[in-house]
């Protein structure tokens, strides 16, 4: 295959966390009118109704616990619509560039003289803390914030987060995927200074139906989402700003359902 016969242009769009009404005016439009839609399991289908009956759909999601698309062949699937239509969207929940792999998306689709586009989108590390009436930074809590990946896997090509140099680094500490590790996460956070009574929350679903919010403290938040049957999708939240909690503000979770269930 030639770069020439390569005519498609691929959009990494930003889904967002899963509330559709904070899709992005442009994702919006490029869901509207695309030939081809590669799709992840964080994205719902009311949003996978906004695309055109004609549109090619291709599922590719990845969640523990499930059978997932290997990165490779997502890859290879994105290359091979490119020669075959001219607006394919790659829907990710999120934003693509953050924890997303869309970097290694584009750099992939240049390398195979793809035409490629990144449109942003809400990441949860915002949006699901907002979702539960807590900010992000707080003149009063918290004027840095670190967001940070807790899914350590051995095969992972980067190295391993170091959680005791992060425990101080920043006032916050916004941690996806973390639920599975998160024993390990606090007891390192301890280690690397944090004091045992830090205020953390853990947000469950967050910004759809289902979504709930738990607020503990580092040394016992492992204890308390593992007997409160916490699970994935959820992001964790350490520091003094889940203090500033404002709950009468959080938006009302939408009324959605995901292609894998909850």
């Amino acid at each position: 295959m030639t770069t020439a016969e390569l005519t498609g242009t691929v959009y990494l769009v930003g889904a967002g966390p899963g509330d559709p009404d904070l899709l992005t005016v442009r994702a919006h439009r490029l869901l509207s009118q695309c030939d081809a839609l590669v799709y992840d399991s964080l994205v719902p289908r009311e949003v996978l109704d906004l695309v055109p009956e004609c549109c090619e759909l291709h599922f590719v999601g990845k969640r523990r616990g499930h059978h997932s698309v290997p990165q490779p062949s997502t890859n290879a699937v994105l290359v091979k619509l490119a020669a075959r239509h001219r607006c394919i969207v790659r829907l990710k929940g999120g934003d693509p560039f953050l924890f997303g792999r869309g970097g290694e998306e584009a750099a992939h689709l240049v390398k195979h003289g793809v035409s490629v586009q990144v449109v942003p989108g809400v990441t949860a590390g915002i949006a699901a803390l907002a979702y539960a009436g807590i900010p992000v930074t707080h003149r009063h809590a918290g004027s840095s914030v670190t967001f940070v990946t807790g899914h350590e896997e051995i095969d992972k090509r980067r190295p391993t987060v170091n959680w005791r140099s992060l425990a101080t680094a920043s006032d916050g500490l916004v941690i996806y995927m973390g639920l599975h590790n998160l024993p390990r996460i606090a007891a390192e956070l301890e280690a690397g200074g944090l004091s045992a009574e830090t205020p953390v929350a853990v947000i469950q679903q967050g910004t759809v139906a289902g979504q709930r919010c738990l607020k503990a403290t580092l040394s016992d938040v492992a204890a308390r989402t593992r007997s409160e049957g916490f699970a994935s999708p959820s992001v964790i939240v350490v520091g003094d700003v889940v203090n500033e909690q404002v709950e009468s503000c959080a938006p009302r979770p939408a009324d959605v359902t995901m292609p894998i269930p909850f």
